[in-house]
């Protein structure tokens, strides 16, 4: 006697095909407990809830590649840049993941929304670096008569001289600065993703801050502080606005209004570069798990005329006349 195959109620079924809110918000917080980084926990917590507003904007049979190519294409009426297209995407399929693994979502609707293609781009997007002029006179510009001038000082001049994120300097302790191998550098410093590295301290930055912790009187914990409009010190830290606003006041300033976040990091990385700094070194100065993260940075290409061939220390010497002598 043939024994019947159980089958899935139809409900049970109609409902592992389309996620409710409260379905969205349990795979929501699967992923971002699978996230080791503040910023990648800040970024897709954004990237999914813009998703589910506008999945909840109109009643939706499913959750399935079909939708989420609907929102790519709704990503792209917005004029955003592939890459930003890209990482929404990623969230969408990482939330699909989560939701299939917790049940809530069939794999095969899974597999096929982490089928649906990005947005291509086209070149390789440079964003702004600062020259070597507009850079000096940036962190010279804070007025150091007064105590928040010196602390505004040494945050651009770390950020420009250690190509620190926002992050990464907020939470900066007074005893990462240490003494190594004749050299002043940011010891055990937890990067991005929990990656640690060492980050060399120009002696031009160790003075500027040091201009700061001796005015401010810290002797340890976090390295900056906020400063009250009596022009003393309180508090144990600052936060990443705080440095994005001594950022975009002093670039306000000089006339450039277009600086980013990450435009501070990346002129330091330009300026290293162009000094004749080694890519493997500003590598592990920005702490790049890839090379090729680097290399965008600084927007290399392939130069034909000097190229870096050309004069190796094998090359036959050459006489008066101008012919190869072996």
């Amino acid at each position: 006697m043939k024994k019947k195959k159980k089958r899935m109620p139809k409900n049970e079924a109609w409902n592992k095909t389309r996620l409710r809110l409260p379905d969205l918000d349990q795979a929501k917080t699967a992923v971002l407990n699978s996230l080791r980084s503040p910023e990648s926990q800040r970024g897709y917590k954004h990237a999914i809830d813009e998703f589910i507003a506008w999945y909840c904007s109109e009643p939706r049979l499913s959750f399935n590649k079909a939708v989420v190519t609907r929102y790519r294409i709704h990503l792209e009426s917005r004029q955003l840049a592939p890459g930003t297209i890209n990482v929404r995407l990623a969230s969408v399929r990482r939330l699909a993941h989560e939701a299939a693994d917790s049940g809530l979502l069939t794999p095969e609707l899974a597999a096929g929304i982490r089928r649906v293609k990005g947005a291509k781009r086209l070149g390789v997007r440079l964003g702004n670096c600062l020259t070597v002029d507009e850079a000096r006179l940036l962190w010279q510009l804070p007025n150091t008569d007064t105590l928040k001038g010196k602390r505004d000082r040494a945050i651009l001049a770390v950020l420009l001289g250690c190509g620190l994120r926002r992050r990464e300097l907020a939470e900066l302790l007074f005893d990462h600065i240490q003494h190594r191998e004749d050299h002043w550098a940011i010891v055990d410093l937890i990067g991005k993703a929990g990656h640690v590295r060492t980050v060399p301290v120009p002696d031009w930055v160790k003075q500027t801050v040091d201009g700061w912790v001796n005015a401010a009187g810290i002797t340890g914990g976090n390295l900056f502080r906020c400063v009250c409009r009596a022009g003393t010190a309180w508090g144990n830290n600052i936060t990443e606005k705080v440095v994005w606003h001594v950022v975009k006041e002093y670039a306000a300033k000089l006339g450039l209004s277009k600086i980013a976040r990450h435009d501070l990091r990346r002129s330091c990385a330009r300026l290293c570069h162009d000094a004749g700094g080694e890519l493997e070194q500003i590598q592990f100065l920005l702490g790049h798990v890839s090379v090729q993260t680097t290399e965008k940075y600084l927007g290399c290409k392939q130069r034909l005329k000097g190229a870096v061939n050309d004069q190796i220390g094998i090359e036959p010497h050459l006489n008066g006349s101008g012919s190869g002598k072996v």
